[in-house]
């Protein structure tokens, strides 16, 4: 703790000096010769500012700092929060332990927007920010019974069927972005490289969509070997994995029909996952699901993609071994190979929580950690929404801090910044 206080404390005492030193000083003046006068040997040459250096330089100093500084020093300047936000920076960041990992909730309440950020084992609820015209309650609290949530760096996006909007963790401000080019409702999303991908959940395509926040724009980038409905994303090494959902065959248009109007009927559960390459632009070959069932959540988190399924009326917790090598897909560590699955420890739910068809879970990875929460349904006797957290590395699961009431009927996303 020390060590962390004496960080701060130096930062703290040098940064008036380096927001200054973005900037030129005025008084830091070249004298203008003629062509036959030289400047005299003792002149002192003008003291350099940081504004001077070439951005790998400014880079490499500012990936350096505590993540309490990150949020101030993004706004100095347009040069410096596009440096801070960069996949560069949270890549240097990564390298020398810099980047923190937490956990966001996001919910609507009476007062207006709301995030609840999970710090030292504990829910830290950030201000309130009032809805602006374009963002009503109603339609707030609508977006986030369907959209889907993924974090670049300290930006969290919700993307819904008709609109996308933007979190800025560090200013504290909502905005809204482009809505996806194709209408979507239970779709898969994932963020990878700095850029959104999302697929399925269409009525009438297959498209695999990218989203640049840099040019602030959707295009289509493939198309998907299968149209899904209900599935989930994840993200690592360079994978968007489509997770899960129900199979949308021969009668696709009478299936997703009845699940854009919430009409019962019978449809096929897709226990297996698709794999795109967005690097390359190309497809890995699919793999199925053991066990079957309904895939109810999903994350990455240390090397491997973990699903949550649901066979009725108990659930299996399942992990897949997701790191390559550059030439393809297989790749020995530790004697895992790339798509090995392995069953785990079933999530120990709490006494009073029954499995059924109105259960509703989400998965968080954190670092090396699983976050796994019950949310948007009443549960008898439970008034906060209760978090289980597993251990990747022990293999075992404990009780985490329970969600604020407030949060129960939220969207979550894990962050790094």
């Amino acid at each position: 703790m020390s060590s962390e206080r004496e960080k701060e404390s130096c930062n703290s005492r040098h940064f008036s000096w380096l927001i200054k030193s973005c900037f030129p000083n005025p008084n830091d003046t070249v004298a203008k010769f003629s062509s036959h006068s030289q400047p005299h040997p003792s002149s002192p040459a003008p003291a350099p500012t940081i504004s001077s250096l070439p951005d790998d330089i400014v880079l490499d100093c500012l990936s350096r700092l505590p993540p309490s500084s990150l949020p101030a020093l993004s706004l100095v300047c347009r040069r410096w929060s596009h440096i801070l936000r960069c996949p560069h920076f949270s890549q240097l960041r990564r390298r020398r332990r810099l980047l923190r990992h937490t956990a966001v909730a996001i919910a609507a309440t009476a007062f207006g927007f709301s995030a609840a950020t999970l710090l030292d084992g504990a829910w830290h609820p950030s201000l309130f920010l009032p809805f602006y015209d374009a963002l009503s309650l109603d339609n707030f609290h609508s977006l986030l019974a369907h959209a889907r949530v993924a974090s670049v760096g300290p930006r969290i996006y919700l993307v819904g069927r008709a609109a996308t909007w933007q979190y800025d963790t560090w200013a504290a401000t909502v905005s809204g972005r482009p809505a996806t080019i194709f209408p979507r409702k239970k779709f898969a999303l994932a963020s990878l490289a700095g850029k959104l991908y999302v697929a399925g959940g269409a009525a009438k395509t297959a498209a695999v969509e990218e989203f640049d926040p840099d040019s602030n724009a959707w295009r289509v980038v493939s198309h998907a070997p299968r149209r899904r409905y209900g599935c989930i994303g994840a993200s690592f090494d360079g994978v968007f994995y489509i997770i899960g959902g129900l199979k949308i065959g021969a009668s696709e248009q009478s299936v997703l029909s009845r699940a854009y109007s919430g009409a019962e009927g019978h449809a096929a559960y897709a226990s297996s996952m698709d794999l795109f390459d967005v690097e390359a632009r190309v497809w890995l070959r699919s793999r199925t699901v053991p066990g079957g069932g309904c895939v109810v959540a999903a994350c990455a988190a240390a090397g491997r993609v973990y699903i949550l399924s649901s066979h009725a009326v108990e659930l299996s917790f399942w992990s897949f071994y997701a790191k390559r090598n550059n030439d393809g897909e297989n790749k020995n560590d530790n004697d895992n190979v790339f798509g090995e699955w392995c069953k785990i420890k079933t999530p120990p739910l709490p006494a009073q929580v029954r499995v059924d068809t109105r259960m509703r879970f989400s998965c968080v990875g954190i670092e090396d950690k699983v976050l796994l929460i019950q949310n948007f349904n009443e549960v008898r006797g439970l008034k906060k929404g209760f978090v289980l957290v597993y251990d990747c590395v022990a293999g075992e699961w404990s009780r985490g801090v329970d969600l604020p009431e407030v949060y129960r009927r939220a969207a979550y996303v894990g962050v790094e910044c």
